[in-house]
């Protein structure tokens, strides 16, 4: 860390329905591994630790047959076979070495699970079509931290949170698949009790 720079950490709680984090060793086969979320995963983060590797995401709305890269912002790509055809449970999930970039063998991988658990988080998908966009997370007091992907055209990994603002006026983002500083003068969401509502301006990176 530099002096005279200002940073801001974001911690998750490993909690039953809500996140998760499995460490495991690729095999370079079909990999079924065990978890502790209590719940389905509706999206997986996956990252090499000993390789040099992209970060990997599986969403429930994406499917089991693509993925998303979390440090690039390119649209959704089809690999029909990388989580072996097989929807994660609520105790296991699957990876394939036919994706070798989640299961080479002699590579060991950190993954983190994410699910919905009411009142507490969402994990979901929004249809924007450049007018304001309520989006309902089933909350009561409003969204602490948002981010947003577009999955079909490129599109940046948008992260907003309630530290630094989520208000109505100009909130605060930086990209998560770049090293940019945040973005200060832009008004792209706006405060809602059930979740957050995107703005008419929002672009989408």
């Amino acid at each position: 860390l530099s002096a005279n720079t200002n940073y801001i950490a974001y911690l998750f709680k490993r909690a039953k329905g809500y996140f998760d984090v499995v460490a495991y060793a690729g095999n370079d086969g079909v990999n079924t591994l065990n978890h502790s979320l209590g719940a389905v995963p509706e999206m997986i983060w996956f990252k090499c630790r000993n390789n040099a590797r992209n970060w990997f995401v599986f969403h429930k709305d994406v499917g089991i047959a693509a993925y998303l890269e979390l440090d690039n912002n390119a649209a959704e790509a089809a690999f029909s076979t990388m989580f072996n055809s097989t929807e994660p449970t609520s105790t296991q999930f699957t990876v394939n070495t036919s994706f070798g970039n989640l299961n080479n063998a002699s590579y060991t991988y950190i993954s983190y699970l994410f699910a919905t658990l009411a009142g507490v988080s969402k994990v979901g998908s929004v249809t924007h079509s450049g007018s304001y966009t309520d989006v309902n997370c089933g909350f009561s007091a409003g969204a602490r931290v948002v981010m947003l992907k577009r999955t079909d055209a490129t599109g940046g990994w948008f992260w907003w949170d309630s530290t630094r603002g989520i208000i109505a006026g100009n909130d605060p983002y930086f990209l998560l698949d770049t090293t940019d500083a945040q973005v200060t003068n832009t008004d792209f969401i706006d405060p809602l009790a059930s979740g957050f509502q995107i703005s008419g301006d929002f672009t989408d990176g």
